[in-house]
C-alpha cells in the first residue's frame, strides 16, 4: 500500500451492536468484533469503519453522544477497544470510527450544564436565540419525524438551534473553545491508535448558524485546521466525510481556492451513487455516464469513496422527480420501503429480487469505479432487511454467522436482542448466513472474496483515472477504463438482460496481452478486442497491459 493507503483500501462499516455478541446480553460488543476479524481479513477488508461507538442514550443510533471520550459500556471498556486496534493492526487492519460533532445529546455534561444557567461556561458552546427564528420550520434532515429546527428550552428560557431531532443541540463552531474541544477529541482517538474519522454532517459542523437566515455562512476554514492537527498528530490519518451537497460546492470541501488539498482526504461520492442506482433501475448506463463526466477535479491526495448501501436510506434527493420516480418504481414500490419521501429503506439483495447476476453485476461496477469501496456489513452474503422495523433500522439487523438461534449473532433470548434477526423466507438466517456460504466455494461470500483480490492486484482502480469509453456500444452497456502508472485496466458492465457484443478493436494497440481477470463467466480470449460478448447482467474486467 501506498503512503496514501486509503486510495487502495476496502472500507468495510458495521455497528458494533449488531455484529457479533460475546457475552450473550443481546447486544453485539468489542470482544465479540474482535473474534470475527480473521473473518474481515479473508474477506479482504483492509479498513473498518465503525458507527458511533461513544455512549449515549441511543435514541438515535448512537448519533446522539453524551461523552466523547470513552465506549459505550454496552460495547465493552476503552481496554477492550485498544484491544481491538492491536488486533485488527496484526491482521493489516485499519479502524476509523464515527466523529459525531454537529450536536450532542442533549443528556451530555455540556448541555445540561449550559440550559442551567446564563453564567455557565457551556451557555455558548451551543447555539440559542432569545426569539423564535422565522426559519425554525426549514432545513429539517428528517422531514415527517422533524417539525422545526428550534426548540424552546424551558430551563434556559431561550430557543436552541438542532438541525437533526430536538435531542440533539448543535454545537457552536464560532466558539472557540469548541473548536479546540474537537480538534482534543481527535487527538485521543488518535493517540489510542484509530486512522482516522468518517465525519457526520460536515457542511452543518462548518455553518456558522444565524437565527433566521436559512443560508448561514460555512467555514470552510475549520476543515483546514482540523485536517492540520490530526496531520501533525499522525501523518498519515485520514477524514473521510459525509457532506451531501451540490457538485459545484464539492471542491471546497477538499482543499481552498488556490487547488491545495488541505482539508478533507476523502468524500462520500452521494452523486455518483444517485446515479448508480438510477442507471441498475432503468437497465441504463447513462447516468453513470453522466456522472462520471460531471466529476469536479480533486486536488492532489483528493478522494471519492463509492458505496452502493450503508447505515441511511439510500438518498435519491439529487435527482430529478422524474429519476427518483423511477427508481422507486423498480426498487421502493410501496410506501412501506421508502423513506423522508426521499430514500429507500432496503438492503441491495431484495431490492434486486435476490438475482445473484445482478448482485454480481453491481458490486463488480461499484468496485471498479474511481475511488475508494465501501461495503456495509452482511452486503457480502445478500442479507435482507426487516421492513416491520421502524425507519432506518430496517437495515440494521444483527449479522447472521450460521443457522444457530439468532443467526449465531448471540445466545441471548430473542427477545433480548438489540434488534430481531431476520427470519423471513428467502433472507432468513436458516438460508443466508456466512456458514452455509463459508462451505459452497460458488457462493456469493466466495465471490466477494475473489472479488476483492482481484481488486488488490488492480490498484489502478483505486488510485488511476477513471473514464467512460466512447465507442459505439449497445443498449444496456457500460465501458470504462482505468489507468495509473501501474498499468490499465477496461471493463464491461451489462446493466440490461440480454447478451450483447461490442467492438474495442479501435484501442487494441494499447494492449500487450488482454486477459479477463475477473467475469460473470468463460469468455473467449479477448484478442484484438473485436466483437467481445458480454451476458445479460455480465461483467468482464480486462487487463489490457501491466506496467513493472
Amino acid at each position: 500500500m501506498s503512503d496514501r493507503w486509503y486510495t487502495k483500501a476496502v472500507i468495510y462499516c458495521l455497528d458494533i451492536d449488531t455484529f457479533a455478541d460475546s457475552n450473550g446480553d443481546g447486544c453485539g460488543d468489542i470482544p465479540g468484533l474482535i473474534g470475527r476479524l480473521d473473518y474481515l481479513a479473508r474477506l479482504g477488508v483492509t479498513c473498518l469503519w465503525l458507527n458511533p461507538i461513544h455512549p449515549s442514550p441511543d435514541r438515535d443510533d448512537g448519533y446522539d453522544v453524551a461523552d466523547f471520550y470513552n465506549v459505550d459500556p454496552r460495547f465493552g471498556t476503552l481496554g477492550d477497544f485498544a484491544e481491538l486496534l492491536h488486533q485488527a493492526g496484526n491482521r493489516g487492519i485499519k479502524v476509523i470510527i464515527d466523529l459525531v460533532v454537529n450536536h450532542t445529546s442533549d443528556k451530555h455534561p455540556w448541555f445540561v450544564s449550559a440550559r442551567s444557567s446564563p453564567d455557565s461556561p457551556y451557555r455558548d458552546w451551543y447555539v440559542w436565540s432569545e426569539t423564535a427564528p422565522a426559519d425554525r420550520n426549514q432545513g429539517m434532515v428528517f422531514p415527517g419525524e422533524q417539525d422545526e429546527t428550534w426548540s424552546y428550552d424551558r430551563t434556559a428560557k431561550l430557543w436552541y438551534y438542532h438541525r437533526f431531532y430536538k435531542f440533539q443541540p448543535d454545537l457552536n463552531i464560532r466558539n472557540p473553545e469548541v473548536r479546540e474541544e474537537i480538534k482534543k477529541i481527535c487527538a485521543f482517538w488518535l493517540q489510542l491508535g484509530v486512522a482516522g474519522f468518517r465525519m457526520d454532517a460536515v457542511p452543518f459542523i462548518i455553518e456558522e448558524t444565524d437565527p433566521g437566515n436559512p443560508d448561514s455562512p460555512k467555514d470552510f476554514g475549520f476543515l483546514t485546521e482540523l485536517r492540520q492537527h490530526i496531520q501533525w498528530r499522525k501523518s498519515d490519518a485520514v477524514l473521510l466525510a459525509e457532506a451531501n451537497v451540490e457538485p459545484a460546492q464539492l471542491v471546497s470541501y477538499f482543499g481552498d481556492e488556490g487547488g491545495s488539498g488541505n482539508r478533507i482526504h476523502m468524500l462520500f461520492d452521494f452523486m455518483l451513487n444517485a446515479k448508480m442506482v438510477l442507471a441498475l433501475a432503468r437497465e441504463d448506463p447513462e447516468p453513470i455516464i453522466d456522472g462520471l463526466r460531471d466529476t469536479p477535479a480533486l486536488p492532489p491526495g483528493g478522494q471519492w469513496a463509492t458505496f452502493l448501501r450503508n447505515h441511511d436510506e439510500i438518498d435519491l434527493s439529487r435527482l430529478t422527480a422524474e429519476q427518483r420516480a423511477d427508481v422507486f418504481a423498480k426498487f421502493g414500490p410501496d410506501e412501506n420501503m421508502q423513506l423522508y419521501g426521499r430514500g429507500i429503506r432496503r438492503r441491495l439483495a431484495p431490492m434486486l429480487g435476490n438475482d445473484r447476476r445482478r448482485l454480481e453485476l453491481a458490486y463488480a461496477l461499484q468496485f471498479s469505479l474511481r475511488g475508494t469501496p465501501v461495503l456495509r456489513y452482511g452486503e457480502e452474503i445478500g442479507m435482507g432487511d426487516d421492513l416491520r422495523l421502524e425507519g432506518r433500522d430496517a437495515i440494521r439487523t444483527p449479522m447472521q454467522w450460521s443457522n444457530l438461534p439468532n443467526a449465531g449473532f448471540s445466545t441471548a433470548d430473542p427477545g433480548d436482542l438489540v434488534r430481531p434477526v431476520v427470519t423471513d423466507d428467502g433472507f432468513g438466517y436458516d438460508t443466508i448466513n456466512v456458514t452455509l456460504q463459508r462451505h459452497d466455494p460458488q457462493s456469493l461470500l466466495a465471490w466477494f472474496e475473489r472479488m476483492i483480490r482481484t481488486l488488490r492486484e488492480a490498484p489502478e482502480i483505486g488510485s488511476g483515472s477513471c473514464t467512460y469509453v466512447d465507442v459505439p456500444a449497445p443498449k444496456g452497456l457500460l465501458v470504462h477504463r482505468a489507468d495509473d502508472g501501474t498499468g490499465t485496466m477496461l471493463f464491461l458492465h451489462n446493466l440490461g438482460p440480454d447478451e450483447v457484443t461490442v467492438d474495442l478493436s479501435s484501442i487494441a494497440g494499447e494492449a500487450e496481452m488482454p486477459n479477463d481477470v475477473l467475469a460473470d463467466t468463460d469468455y473467449p480470449d479477448p484478442g484484438k478486442l473485436a466483437d467481445l460478448p458480454v451476458t445479460g447482467y455480465g461483467y468482464r474486467w480486462i487487463r489490457l497491459r501491466r506496467t513493472a
